[in-house]
């Protein structure tokens, strides 16, 4: 099992419907055996999960290097408001300032009302 306390990304390994993978480095924060992220709405990786929620995770550096190994997991994109404000709660402990920066430029661009909040669980939890 990977040691998650001492990174600030994981690859996301989603599916796409040829079966080939996408591996993204992404923010995340944990809570017990799941994982909060999130991403543009309308994003690939949103799409993949709606279409194919089975994923692999694996702790990784910011430009995706790995640091671990890969560990399977399915992946929701939260649909319920309460759902969204736990993840967003829990990344806002992790992240802070860093959060808040990005929420502010993500506000004066539009985008911030269009994110989508994604919860990953471990298979092996």
């Amino acid at each position: 099992m990977n040691n998650w306390k001492n990174t600030n990304y994981l690859s996301l390994s989603t599916r796409k419907k040829d079966g080939t993978r996408v591996e993204t480095p992404v923010w995340f924060a944990q809570e017990d055996n799941d994982f909060y992220l999130f991403s543009e709405g309308k994003a690939g990786k949103v799409k993949r999960i709606r279409n194919f929620p089975d994923v692999k995770i694996c702790p990784c550096g910011i430009t995706g290097k790995l640091q671990g190994n890969w560990e399977d997991a399915t992946a929701v994109v939260l649909q319920h408001e309460e759902d969204k404000q736990v993840a967003y709660q829990t990344l806002l402990n992790k992240y802070g300032w860093q959060l808040r920066l990005l929420d502010f430029g993500a506000t004066i661009a539009g985008k911030r009302s269009k994110r989508a909040f994604i919860q990953v669980t471990l298979s092996s939890g």
